[in-house]
């Protein structure tokens, strides 16, 4: 399908825009500075046939501060599974179909990995345009450990099951990165702290943007800071340094997180749960897990 040349701007001068191959391009946008986007991000937005944003209105702002007229259509949870197969066959027509997010990378966390997904099972072209990242971001400046990490997206809004979650977080031997909203920020770090013990953490606010602001300290200083009368508004993203070694999960745990485990659900699954808390090798959990089923099974009446 033939379009007419579009093109793009950069302080005043005019670039043209390419000829895309068909395919799906997740492309990375600002996630608040509109100069972070690459020039590899803008030629293929302007290159497209359409851009798939999950906020037209959003995504208008800068595309227009660049002078792209790329036909925009929305893509977001609300309207995915409607959405999806048309784009799907626009891209198999032989039409580059651009997604992105509000901000960031998208398919983090929001449904465009459903888009991906069934691109590449449909064996559809799917390329990756890397960019800003909230989550990178927010590693990377928050001074903690870089060498491991687990993103969590959002913990549970309701305050019980985000209190089982943080005590499932407990044991994964990495720094953890999360999402959160400024009117749970200081409930989630007093529900951290109570987990997770005093470890060193950071918040990320309003990252890359006018009032960025990066504050570290423990956990417990943390809660107690913006529980008081800090700002709270804006976007936030919370790191958690990894637990201690003296933290490490000693035999007697273990045992414990097994039992309990088995309590609920099979070996192999009991297993996966343990391994994904504590970071143990599979077999040596897989080993003690069997002995204590066998141990519930011999003393069964």
């Amino acid at each position: 399908m033939t379009q007419a040349r579009r093109g793009f701007h950069i302080s005043g001068t005019a670039f043209p825009a390419p000829t895309l191959a068909p395919g799906l391009y997740v492309v990375a946008t600002p996630i608040g500075n509109l100069g972070d986007i690459t020039l590899r991000a803008l030629q293929t937005l302007s290159g497209a046939n359409l851009v798939a944003c999950e906020d037209t209105r959003v995504s208008r702002k800068l595309l227009q501060h660049y002078g792209i007229a790329t036909p925009t259509t929305p893509y977001h949870e609300h309207n995915a599974a409607a959405a999806r197969p048309a784009l799907l066959k626009r891209i198999a027509d032989g039409e580059a179909v651009a997604l992105i997010s509000d901000a960031g990378t998208p398919a983090i966390s929001d449904p465009g990995y459903k888009l991906v997904r069934e691109a590449c099972e449909r064996n559809l072209s799917v390329i990756a345009v890397p960019g800003a990242s909230s989550v990178l971001t927010a590693l990377v400046a928050s001074g903690l450990p870089t060498d491991r990490f687990l993103f969590e997206g959002f913990l549970p809004a309701k305050a019980a099951q985000r209190k089982a979650r943080a005590r499932e977080l407990t044991r994964i031997p990495a720094s953890l990165v999360l999402f959160e909203s400024g009117s749970r920020i200081a409930a989630a770090l007093a529900d951290l702290a109570d987990a997770l013990g005093d470890r060193d953490a950071a918040v990320c606010r309003e990252l890359t943007k006018l009032h960025e602001e990066v504050r570290r300290g423990t956990l417990t200083a943390l809660a107690s800071h913006y529980a008081s009368d800090a700002e709270t508004r804006g976007e936030f993203v919370i790191v958690l340094a990894p637990p201690r070694e003296e933290d490490a999960p000693q035999p007697d745990d273990i045992d414990s997180l097994i039992r309990a485990a088995l309590d609920r659900v099979s070996v192999k699954d009991a297993v996966g749960e343990i391994v994904a808390a504590t970071g143990l090798p599979r077999r040596d959990v897989y080993r003690r897990a069997l002995e204590l089923d066998r141990e519930r099974s011999d003393g069964a009446p």
